[in-house]
């Protein structure tokens, strides 16, 4: 009893304290998400994408949307935004359960996920289908979303930085092909015998 007593005057600031700790882990993790899409911003996507990378089965995805500027300019910053969040969501929910996705910037976006089954190649062109739908809430707004992916099992030894790169590669490669329609995706899988760099961007919306 005596020892309870003892301990009731410090009940008050030990549970301050613990209300503070978990307020401030909200904020931190706030701060890690961008603020318009919810995704993580480029440095908590790129923590996380580090860790599964360390699985052999590692798939790493980019994708941004085709003409963006344009959609801004003739429909304005409104459908431009419910563009990005819609993508975003889709992009998050496509490469769940255990993967990673986040908001590199503007309308750019990537991911990292697992592939444990080996179906990868089916999933990322379900998900290419599903980034080119309409937008409930901007239906009038056509574009096109591209999207490029690389195995990590590929590029031995490559890092993270260098395996967005090829991705972007694979990526801007799809957009030159101009294989796609109104509301279609442009898909590229850079293989691992792929030797050398592409010229990435040169020309591409």
């Amino acid at each position: 009893m005596n020892t309870l007593a003892a301990l009731l005057p410090a009940l008050p600031p030990v549970l301050g304290w613990a209300v503070h700790a978990r307020w401030l882990h909200g904020r931190l993790t706030t701060a890690r998400r961008d603020p318009l899409t919810g995704l993580w911003t480029r440095d908590a996507f790129t923590r996380r994408a580090r860790r599964l990378l360390s699985d052999p089965h590692a798939v790493v995805v980019l994708a941004d949307v085709d003409h963006f500027k344009h959609v801004n300019d003739v429909h304005g910053h409104a459908a431009g935004d419910a563009l990005l969040t819609a993508v975003a969501a889709r992009l998050a929910h496509g490469t769940a359960p255990g993967g990673v996705a986040g908001r590199l910037g503007g309308d750019e976006f990537a991911a990292v996920l697992v592939d444990h089954d080996g179906t990868a190649a089916d999933r990322l062109h379900t998900l290419a289908r599903v980034l080119a739908r309409p937008v409930d809430t901007a239906p009038d707004v056509h574009t096109t979303v591209s999207l490029g992916w690389v195995r990590s099992v590929d590029h031995p030894g490559e890092d993270l930085s260098t395996l967005l790169r090829r991705a972007d590669e694979a990526m801007y490669a799809a957009k030159r092909s101009g294989r796609s329609g109104p509301h279609r995706a442009r898909i590229g899988w850079l293989l691992g015998s792929v030797a050398g760099r592409r010229h990435g961007r040169r020309g591409a919306a």
